[in-house]
């Protein structure tokens, strides 16, 4: 389904400047008036857990454990010091399927999440806040900027993980390429991808969802991304992320070519870092940018991609265990920063955390293949066409937004995921006019995030 009627000429009004690389303007054979799209990715929160009780979402105050006994869901801040198991062995646990007959891992139960692994310190440590951690929710209290989003503007409440591992590594594979390659789960040790050493390998999926035995491959893979589509359709794209502080000591050959001040590239917790032609291509020195917080300077320089995607510091991720409470004020600011700028009037910002991060949440995923549907997330659609106030109901996965990008730009479907996944056409009316933007308030603004002290932990390492 098109966003405007038809292809038939160029875009009206002025075409994008790609100010990035310093190129000629960019005509688009496209009527949509959206020139700019930002995927904005956010760590390990389930849908029920970051957005419990907002009106018209459905979500739920109490669930069930694996015993059949009745626990209600308690508040516990967003600043954890302590974390939730996060794998496939975490998905299997808490779904607690039915068990004989049946493929591990589907019609889930939803009433394991017991049987995950958790570990809230001993000693001087902080001790868990409550017998059962992983039914918990964040108060709204601490989540308001994100329930002023979703009140402003759209609200998605059947967004699925494309892949079941409750995985950030095969997850922001999947919103790059729409595609899990050598169908794998689980993580790498070490690097991320071909900058990793020979034995970082990443598991493979047996028949029927066998996660046991695999000797597993090393994951520098060559599928076709959105950013080659972007390429080839002469649009500009930027992947912001974090450069680690493992400059490669014993690793495989780090992307890109441009030395630091160590005399070496630091490895970079981006998901293309995992895809060869780019990591080893002029893609990466010109397109893979570091550190996120150069979002912010950019947009305010004038400079913005067609599709960006932004991914956070360990601090700012939402992650838990990460002991802070940024992630909302850092979302916000981008959000704002691309709402106060000249790009609003064409821009859809899509907000979405990649993988449930153990926390409960009351509704099972379709059993799609082998490797999905994962468990609900998060999804917050912003825009000056998006309607107000509005949750969608509509069932959407990770190929969601990148259908969203491709039918956008006029680009061909990716792989199953976007090939199958409905497009969030509910979410827009653009027969309005571009609404006015309105500041997202937050705890922190966007210069305490420009003067925030470097961060080099990986967001992610599940």
């Amino acid at each position: 389904m098109l966003y405007a009627c038809g292809r038939v000429g160029p875009l009206p009004g002025p075409p994008i400047a790609n100010l990035q690389r310093g190129e000629a303007p960019i005509q688009r054979s496209t009527q949509s008036k959206i020139q700019h799209i930002v995927i904005i990715i956010q760590e390990n929160r389930s849908f029920n857990n970051l957005f419990y009780g907002y009106p018209g979402a459905k979500t739920a105050s109490y669930g069930y454990n694996s015993s059949g006994q009745k626990i209600e869901l308690q508040p516990v801040t967003i600043a954890t010091t302590w974390d939730l198991q996060h794998n496939a062995q975490g998905y299997m646990a808490s779904c607690h399927g039915k068990g004989k007959g049946k493929i591990p891992g589907t019609d889930c139960r939803m009433n394991g999440f017991d049987n995950e692994k958790w570990y809230c310190g001993s000693g001087s440590e902080p001790k868990c806040p409550n017998k059962s951690p992983p039914y918990s929710y964040v108060p709204q209290k601490q989540t308001a900027p994100y329930f002023s989003m979703a009140q402003q503007y759209v609200l998605a409440d059947r967004m699925y993980a494309s892949d079941f591992d409750i995985s950030s590594f095969i997850s922001h594979q999947y919103i790059i390429a729409g595609v899990n390659p050598d169908e794998t789960f689980d993580y790498p040790d070490g690097g991320w991808g071909c900058a990793g050493a020979p034995g970082d390998r990443i598991g493979v999926l047996g028949p029927d969802r066998n996660i046991k035995g695999s000797k597993g491959v090393f994951p520098c893979w060559n599928p076709t991304t959105l950013g080659d589509e972007l390429d080839k359709a002469g649009l500009p794209w930027s992947f912001y992320a974090v450069s680690l502080n493992d400059k490669g000591s014993g690793s495989g050959k780090l992307c890109g070519s441009d030395p630091d001040t160590n005399g070496e590239r630091s490895a970079i917790w981006s998901a293309y870092q995992a895809i060869k032609h780019i990591c080893y291509g002029k893609d990466w020195n010109a397109d893979v940018k570091s550190p996120p917080q150069r979002f912010l300077s950019d947009v305010k320089g004038g400079n913005l991609a067609a599709v960006t995607w932004v991914t956070p510091t360990y601090a700012n991720s939402d992650h838990g265990g990460n002991g802070s409470d940024t992630g909302p004020s850092w979302v916000s600011s981008l959000v704002n920063a691309v709402g106060e700028s000249q790009f609003w009037s064409s821009s859809a910002i899509f907000i979405f955390w990649d993988d449930p991060g153990g926390w409960y949440d009351p509704e099972p995923p379709a059993y799609i293949d082998n490797d999905g549907l994962g468990y609900r997330l998060p999804l917050l659609i912003i825009s000056p066409y998006a309607r107000k106030g509005y949750v969608s109901h509509t069932h959407y996965e990770h190929g969601s937004i990148l259908k969203f990008v491709e039918e956008t730009f006029g680009l061909p479907a990716l792989a199953k995921s976007d090939k199958r996944a409905t497009a969030p056409a509910d979410a827009f009316d653009f027969n309005q006019s571009p609404r006015k933007f309105v500041t997202i308030r937050a705890k922190y603004d966007a210069n305490y995030f420009l003067n925030q002290s470097l961060d080099t932990r990986p967001p992610d390492t599940d």
